[in-house]
């Protein structure tokens, strides 16, 4: 691998060079809006709506699978342990930004809330209260991560020293990373609250693109293997904060003189808590499990890092149309416009249903091929294939869950979806725990689906015996 850089007349400088020039070029193309547009969610054609507000999500998300895949390629070209170390760290990158929802979806749903009643003060109370609790937040995460990354490394039981040793050193990147990352998410879901999912998108290309040159330069030539790689998303996270913050300031007008109330904040982590408790403690249950997966080798753990980049094939257009739902949802139930909110969910079921149906398949039938374009390692293309099998059932239900999720959040009713998770997916260790005298490692995968498959058939049956409750809420806002 390092041969291509050696033999290529394409110097560090050069490479350098090209990635100053593009990103460049790219904050040009971002320029020409300026002005963030908020974008009217509560009249037109409810698919055409629902669509044009989820495909530049689906576009983030592309652009960050694609680098998912291009960072995995030159990754695994280094071997399962280094696969291994940074999927064991992505564990605890995973539990810092759970935590942080707590205020991405808190100041998100009150965001859409205000901009459907138009109410221009009260947004800029929610943008300002979000910011200092994200920064709080965000800090301490950091500080978290680095002090005791050793100890959280290790839970994982890997029996492994170089590979837990690795997987530090990415945590020690990673850390300040997330500083920037916070605010990222944030800015982006308040854009989304906005109706305006463009921005984002094209500032979320900047980074991805800036961070798909950075990494083979920084792991191969300049030697630093996975540590380049965590610096490579480090340097691209620090340009997104910067375009996100000139973005962000335009938009939000930060020069008023309206502040925050302790309401405000109150309100945040009201909504917040139910979706952030949600996501900790699915992260937590994926750690137990992969504790559980380490005891299967590195080759396990990698073979479940890799499927999940694959996996996100499917979640980068379900992700797009939770964002989508929900910021739809809050528009129109702000506007009082019920029979909307309900079109909304239908036509975001038939889509999400659609799309991952047609994953499935390809899940079921190719496996093999798609977990060895990464690696040549014949158990870990064994492990993964299974992998991808399993899950791959129960992709059409995870759709269902994650678009009752984000309909339930524009609704303000963060609770419901969050009770299901928490119950369903708790649920995953004992049933793992049960299954694998039988079904050894692949127990853990049909726990995971089958807790999926519960979660996407209560959240539907729960829309319908909400349904009548939608008119109240509106009434209340």
């Amino acid at each position: 691998m390092c041969r291509f850089f050696v033999d290529s007349d394409v110097t560090i400088a050069k490479i350098v060079s090209s990635c100053l020039y593009i990103t460049k070029l790219l904050y040009k193309v971002s320029k020409e809006s300026c002005h963030v547009k908020t974008v009217d969610l509560t009249t037109g054609n409810v698919q055409r709506v629902i669509v044009a507000l989820a495909l530049p999500l689906v576009g983030s998300s592309l652009l960050q699978f694609t680098y998912s895949l291009v960072d995995m390629f030159w990754v695994g070209a280094l071997g399962s342990d280094a696969v291994a170390s940074i999927g064991a760290a992505s564990f605890y990158i995973m539990l810092a930004q759970a935590i942080q929802s707590l205020i991405v979806v808190g100041a998100g749903i009150k965001m859409s809330q205000a901009v459907g009643k138009r109410d221009d003060e009260l947004i800029q109370r929610y943008v300002r209260s979000g910011r200092r609790l994200n920064f709080g937040l965000g800090l301490l995460s950091a500080l978290l991560l680095v002090s005791l990354g050793p100890t959280l490394i290790g839970f994982l039981n890997m029996n492994a020293p170089t590979v837990e040793h690795l997987a530090y050193q990415y945590l020690l990147v990673s850390a300040p990373m997330l500083l920037f990352s916070f605010f990222n998410l944030l800015f982006a879901r308040l854009f989304s609250a906005y109706g305006n999912t463009t921005t984002a998108m094209r500032i979320n290309a900047t980074g991805v693109i800036l961070n798909m040159m950075l990494s083979p330069l920084f792991i191969y030539p300049l030697g630093l293997g996975v540590l380049g790689a965590g610096l490579a998303t480090l340097a691209a996270n620090a340009v997104m904060f910067g375009f996100f913050w000139h973005r962000a300031r335009a938009l939000f007008d930060w020069e008023e003189t309206v502040r925050p109330v302790r309401a405000d904040y109150t309100e945040i982590f009201r909504l917040g808590f139910p979706m952030a408790t949600q996501r900790v403690l699915f992260t937590v249950i994926s750690i137990f499990l992969a504790r559980m997966i380490g005891s299967y080798g590195t080759e396990a753990i990698a073979a479940q890092r890799i499927g999940l980049q694959i996996e996100a094939i499917a979640y980068m257009m379900i992700g797009g149309l939770n964002g989508a739902i929900a910021s739809y949802t809050g528009q129109n139930l702000g506007a009082r416009k019920i029979d909307r909110v309900h079109e909304g969910y239908r036509v975001t079921t038939r889509i999400g249903m659609l799309y991952t149906g047609l994953i499935t398949l390809v899940f079921l039938v190719f496996p093999d091929v798609l977990i060895r374009l990464f690696v040549d390692d014949p158990t870990t293309i064994d492990i993964g294939a299974s992998y991808l099998r399993i899950i791959g059932v129960s992709l059409i239900f995870a759709s269902l869950e994650m678009i009752g999720n984000g309909y339930f959040s524009g609704l303000g009713l963060p609770k419901i979806p969050a009770t299901i998770s928490i119950v369903f997916t708790v649920a995953r260790i004992p049933l793992a725990i049960l299954l694998e005298p039988v079904l050894g490692l692949d127990a853990i995968w049909w726990s995971i689906a089958i807790s999926s498959i519960v979660k996407g058939l209560v959240s539907a049956l729960y829309v319908r015996l909400t349904k009548k409750e939608v008119t109240s809420l509106a009434e209340a806002i």
